[in-house]
């Protein structure tokens, strides 16, 4: 088994866990992890050991939403960068407005 298709820990799953596919109706959604294809900009970016669920009858794959977030993230052009926002300067107290001693 090559390392881009590499199985989750044999660990039976509950019925809670189980998903029937939408697509064919008849298979069970299992853990995989596969390789990740997508576009940044003009240029092709591949994610090794990318979690996702294929369906064991159709083969239908659905991205895990947390890591495809996290990966968002990690491509953001913003990444990494300190974020510009400025603080409004707290007014200061004008003299007639400080208590009297």
């Amino acid at each position: 088994m090559s390392t881009a298709q590499k199985q989750p820990q044999d660990t039976p799953p509950s019925s809670a866990d189980v998903r029937i596919c939408p697509e064919c109706h008849a298979g069970h959604y299992h853990l995989q992890y596969l390789t990740y294809f997508t576009w940044l900009n003009e240029e092709l970016v591949t994610v090794p050991n990318f979690p996702a669920w294929v369906c064991d009858v159709c083969g239908r794959r659905e991205y895990d939403p947390r890591a495809v977030s996290w990966l968002n993230t990690l491509l953001s052009p913003h990444a990494g960068k300190r974020s510009t926002s400025r603080r409004r300067p707290r007014p200061r107290p004008r003299p007639m407005d400080r208590p009297q001693p």
